[in-house]
């Protein structure tokens, strides 16, 4: 190997070559290769900086890419991609034509399972090791999870299944907030180091076959020293034998920066012929003192300046002020209460959290407890305000029917990041809410342009509406607003004049308006139908229509089930019979960037 190692690996392969000081160089190297890449880019930073060694212990005792590793959410797979071939793609990460900041099967042979959402990498893993062994393949597959991630329901629906499998399966826990377990203590830490090493193992192995062998009081001894040896280890490692109670073996907690730790349980846990856990601690952002610090802020961060971590100051967006529009109603009336699924910063909720404690819920990420609950407090009189954003609250389609919109019980929906997202890629595009909502009975939906006119829809969604209640607002700042233009927090608002009808609403009202001023310039005049409220659509809105020879509507989201459809039924229903030209977001799924 030359000076730079990391530029230098022709594959993962080549790691098992390296000694102790190249391995502490080469993780160095990824360190600084990381800071250098998402300070230009943007993207995940702390998760990243957390799992270099963790990474490079797992493609060093296992065989990739026959061996599988499923990364949960995904957004911690840089190190992953950068020692799988994709080094020189780093630059244009999370860019248009560039690499995805998620694990993607299309663009490589190393990413076993497209991620972007939470708690899915157990369930994942265990379907292709369940299909790997039926299929006679006898590699290893592992599932890489967050504590984070283990919030989640899907998480130990996985283990709960996973538990039962006779063959070997591998979970690794990636702890870096401690919050499943504290520190256990020496006795615990001396106890797993005797554990995962080879000598004991084999020991094990060889006594347990003896005394499978013995007459008539071999399998009864054999079962009383299991017995002991879990009552013993219940005594020391209290917090954690959930995991053994599902069925899998437990390793841990294992120093996620220690590569000798690391490869040695990786190992143990390799010659398990059952499920296993090995509980791996490490530390947020890792060897980068802003990120340390701050771990949250450079969970999911813009460009930075390195020298001094901080990023470029942005303008105030729509996440804000629904944040200070929640809190001024929270003042004025105790039953509002702010739930969110483990983004508290990107929501907006902050300050909610900090001066209504009390009445402030971080459900984890649980999207599908989060709608559950707040219909429970529905129940009961309470206003419960979910803020989310439209890709994570997919999730929770079946608790929107059967929990909230079959007992008609009212619930407020704040979708933050509707309409495009561009550089987190398809799994993060927020265009799939209006069409699954219009399937929703007992669902109104707003949809603002503006900062003002959130302000107004989030008092009619508390105040005004029965049943589910929706505001869907863009990522960032409200654009492109004209000086005549004013907001009336009506269910339409009807803008200029014109032979040709231009219908949208949201952001892209922003857009049409733009076009309609330079149209003018060529002497075409457009009038232009705002719809600010897509769900139930006005009739009033369907009748003006109807006056029109061409209707265009312009919507940022899928087509089937998209308001354009249910506007265009409405019109036929009226009787017209004039041109009506629609252009959604594409069908399909929605590229990066």
């Amino acid at each position: 190997m030359e000076n730079n190692i990391l530029e230098n690996l022709k594959g993962p392969y080549e790691l098992k070559e390296l000694d102790d000081r190249e391995l502490e160089q080469l993780c160095a190297e990824i360190r600084e290769k990381l800071i250098e890449t998402v300070s230009k880019t943007g993207g995940h930073l702390a998760s990243n900086l957390g799992v270099v060694e963790l990474t490079v212990a797992l493609h060093r005792v296992f065989n990739t890419p026959g061996d599988s590793i499923v990364w949960d959410v995904g957004h911690q797979c840089y190190t992953h991609k950068m020692l799988t071939g994709r080094l020189k793609d780093m630059e244009k990460i999370r860019t248009r034509g560039g690499m995805a900041g998620f694990p993607k099967r299309s663009e490589s042979i190393y990413d076993s399972f497209n991620a972007g959402h939470s708690s899915t990498s157990i369930s994942a893993a265990y379907g292709i090791a369940a299909a790997k062994s039926i299929l006679n393949d006898n590699t290893r597959t592992i599932a890489v999870i967050g504590d984070g991630a283990l919030t989640g329901g899907l998480a130990y629906e996985g283990l709960n299944n996973a538990g039962r499998y006779k063959k070997n399966f591998i979970v690794v826990l990636n702890d870096n907030e401690m919050s499943i377990s504290q520190n256990v203590g020496a006795i615990a830490r001396y106890l797993m180091g005797i554990r995962i090493k080879p000598s004991y193992l084999n020991t094990k192995s060889k006594v347990e076959r003896v005394l499978w062998k013995i007459p008539l009081i071999g399998k009864p001894m054999r079962n009383l020293l299991l017995a002991s040896k879990r009552k013993i280890k219940k005594l020391v490692y209290k917090k954690v034998t959930l995991f053994e109670q599902l069925g899998m073996a437990y390793y841990g907690p294992v120093d996620g920066h220690d590569m000798k730790q690391l490869e040695n349980a990786l190992n143990a846990a390799k010659r398990m012929r059952r499920p296993v856990l090995v509980h791996v601690l490490t530390k947020k952002g890792k060897g980068y003192q802003y990120a340390e610090d701050n771990p949250k802020s450079f969970h999911g961060i813009s460009s930075f300046d390195i020298k001094t971590g901080s990023t470029k100051k942005c303008s105030t967006g729509f996440s804000d002020i629904f944040g200070e529009k929640l809190c001024e109603m929270a003042e004025k009336d105790k039953r509002i209460c702010a739930i969110t699924a483990a983004m508290t910063l990107g929501t907006g909720l902050s300050g909610f959290s900090e001066k209504y404690r009390e009445r402030f819920f971080d459900v984890g990420i649980a999207e599908e407890h989060a709608i559950t609950f707040a219909s429970g407090m529905a129940t009961v009189g309470a206003i419960p305000v979910f803020a989310v954003y439209s890709t994570f609250l997919q999730r929770s389609y079946d608790q929107l029917i059967h929990d909230a919109a079959m007992q008609k019980l009212h619930i407020v929906l704040a979708i933050d990041r509707a309409g495009i997202v561009g550089e987190d890629g398809e799994t993060h595009q927020g265009v799939f809410d209006v069409a699954f909502l219009n399937t929703v009975p007992n669902t109104t939906v707003y949809c603002p342009s503006y900062f003002e006119e959130l302000k107004i829809m989030l008092e009619q969604a508390a105040y005004k509406c029965g049943g589910i209640a929706a505001v869907r607002y863009p990522r960032g700042s409200q654009w492109y607003k004209p000086d005549d233009f004013v907001c009336t927090g009506e269910a339409y608002d009807v803008y200029g004049s014109g032979d040709v009808l231009t219908v949208t609403y949201g952001r892209l009202f922003s857009n049409v308006c733009a076009a309609k001023e330079r149209l003018a310039k060529k002497g075409i005049n457009l009038a232009v139908l705002k719809l600010n409220r897509v769900k139930p659509i006005d009739t009033a809105a369907v009748e003006l229509a109807c006056g029109y020879k061409k209707v265009f509507f312009f919507e940022e989201g899928i087509l089937n089930g998209s308001v354009a459809q249910l506007f265009e039924y409405q019109l036929v229903k009226n009787g017209f019979t004039g041109d009506y030209i629609v252009k959604t977001a594409e069908e399909g799924i929605i590229p990066q960037a």
